[in-house]
This record gives structure tokens, sequence and C-alpha cells, in this order.
């Protein structure tokens, strides 16, 4: 008997329509049986939110006839669209999560926030292995033809060799031509920060709001970082883990007069 194809489930954080979940669904279906179940409009800077005190919506879309997967819109958040693809879409376990392609960089801290990864996490929780990809470009005109056979070649191994359990993976992708990009470096998370300020603005009826505005600052000179991979035109590859236990912590906390 043939064996199936994989099945891979295509998400991002930047909305259905956005280029860089149009290319990203391109590349999978190369590799597999793809189903996209993706946010209907942006949903940056999202974290792990979920929808828990409002309808979540999902919505199958028609795509064209020569089209060989299926894609549904969400009304929830990154997260939100793994969980509904699990337990109501999909008819088997994923073998494959991808989530992006980001418009914008998610890597050090960036991953805290970021709805792209987010998507990935909650796919890991799930015990499917899962990918994150962003590219380093806002642009909605952001070419990612450049990138497109290096996360081919991360997808087909993590398809072949898995990923270690509570595992997923962040990679960052530099704004460069297809020539200038070095190759893939694995590598930790920079420490960094962002210096946050909030620019006090009136809106036309007199009431005052708020822009949230910053300055990222790289405080880790490590050349093993995804900092200092993409600035040297590598694609950074980051293994992280949800598991947030400080583990070296315990036994400093454990020296604590806490039950006398």
């Amino acid at each position: 008997m043939e064996d199936k194809k994989p099945l891979i489930l295509v998400t991002n954080d930047d909305g259905i329509t956005a280029p860089g979940i149009r290319t990203l669904i391109k590349i999978m279906n190369k590799l597999g049986d793809v189903v996209v179940v993706a946010p209907d409009s942006p949903q940056s800077g999202m974290g792990h939110a979920i929808t828990l005190n409002d309808n979540l919506y999902c919505d199958p879309l028609n795509v064209e006839e020569t089209a060989n997967h299926l894609e549904y819109s969400c009304s929830g958040t990154p997260a939100d669209c793994v969980k509904i693809a699990k337990q109501e879409i999909l008819k088997r376990k994923p073998d494959l999560c991808v989530s992006g392609i980001n418009h914008g960089s998610n890597a050090s801290i960036n991953v805290i926030y970021s709805g792209t990864m987010s998507a990935a996490v909650e796919a890991g929780l799930e015990g499917i292995p899962a990918i994150g990809f962003s590219l380093l470009d806002y642009s909605l005109t952001a070419d990612f033809s450049p990138c497109e056979d290096f996360v081919e070649r991360i997808a087909r191994n993590v398809l072949e060799h898995k990923l270690p359990p509570g595992v997923v993976l962040n990679v960052n992708i530099p704004k460069l031509k297809r020539e200038e990009i070095k190759g893939i470096k694995v590598c930790r998370q920079a420490k960094a920060h962002w210096r946050e300020e909030f620019d006090k603005r009136t809106n036309p009826q007199g009431r005052d709001y708020y822009w949230l505005t910053g300055t990222f600052i790289n405080e880790d000179e490590g050349e093993d970082t995804d900092e200092w991979a993409l600035a040297n035109n590598y694609i950074s590859l980051v293994p992280i883990q949800f598991d947030l236990t400080a583990h070296k912590a315990i036994n400093t906390i454990n020296n604590w007069n806490l039950n006398d």
C-alpha cells in the first residue's frame, strides 16, 4: 500500500491573505497534504492569547480549482487556529505545523510576543513537530523568494528527523538576496530587550491616547546567538522549549525560609 503523504498544517499571525503565508503554502504543497487554518485579520503581537469570551468562527474558503489544499479562515488568534484545526478540522494529527512566513523579526526577545511563534508552540504542546518562520522585512511587498529553498530544506529535515519532545524551532531569515545568504546557523536566543516609550497623542475628539514605540537593545555579544547570525548573513535556527521552569533557580529558592 502506498504511504500517505505527510499532513501539514499551515498558519500565521499576519492573516490568511498575507504574502508570507501564501509563499509558505506554495512550499509546503511540495512536501505533503496541506490544510491552512489562519486568522481572518492580522494578529501580530498577540502572543499566546486564546478566545474565551467571544464567538469563534472558522469558515472554509473557496480556493482555485487548481489548488490541491484546503483553507479555513478563523476569527481567532494564531493559537486558536491551531487548537480548532486539531480538534475540529483535521481528520488526523498533523505530521508538521508551520507558522509564517512572518513579516518581521521574531528573533531574541521578540519570540515572547510573537503570534507566529505562539502558534508553533501551541502545536508543540499538542505533540506536533512545529516551526515558526520569519523574514526580517515588514513590508507587504517583501520578497520571499530568496528564502524558499531554505524553508523547504528545514521543513524536510523536521519531517524526516522529527523534533525532541517539548521543542519547536524559531527560524529567522535576513532580508538578503539568495546569493548573499551564507547558510543556516543553529544558535541560541540573544539576550536583548526593548527600551519602550509611549507616545502620547490626542484624537480629533480631544481624548488622549498612547502609541507604543521603542528601541531594540541587544545586550549580547556572543557569536552563537540569533542576532549575531542574522547580522552576519545567516539564517538563525533556535530550538525553543515551552517548559518555562527556571531549573537553575530551584536549589537557590529551596534555601529560602519558606516553611519556617
